[in-house]
């Protein structure tokens, strides 16, 4: 079980954070990373305008003694109401497992791992947290642009 890679994408959908904790993985050029992640933000926000709607159907009840019928009429939700739509945020291969967290500013967090390995929502919560430890909470770090914090590597 092993965490492969760490990508962190801007709002903008521009690069701004790489690193691979696997020796002997096949290397990626700069310019791959950034056309992967210039790709993946394409897909996510894609994905997120297509997510489903489901039909939910509503029945009114009435407090009157009388016998009715109750109406049903058919409204449209998200698959989880008052959640906002997401876009893919899970793609399992049978080498790999990316794993896509999106914070409310738009920054996105991919890890990669083994596809058998558990327990990625716990390890994804604390890439977040050291990055609002050590990079948002950096008095030099400017927001949207590339990630250089000794104290975050």
């Amino acid at each position: 079980m092993a965490v492969f890679s760490l990508i962190i994408i801007n709002k903008a959908g521009g690069l701004i954070y790489q690193r691979e904790f696997q020796a002997g993985l096949q290397k990626l050029s700069t310019n791959d990373y950034l056309v992967l992640a210039g790709t993946f933000h394409g897909v996510h926000a894609i994905t997120r305008s297509i997510t489903p709607r489901i039909p939910t159907a509503t029945n009114p009840t009435t407090s009157s003694s009388t016998p009715t019928t109750p109406s049903t009429s058919s409204s449209w939700s998200l698959p989880e109401p008052g959640q906002p739509k997401s876009g893919i945020e899970v793609l399992e291969t049978d080498r790999f497992r990316l794993t896509c967290f999106q914070t409310l500013t738009g920054t996105k967090f991919l890890l990669f791992t083994d596809p058998l390995m558990t327990n990625i929502d716990t390890v994804m919560k604390k890439v977040y947290e050291l990055y609002a430890d050590y990079v948002m909470k950096n008095p030099f770090y400017q927001l949207e642009m590339p990630i250089r914090c000794e104290a975050f590597d």
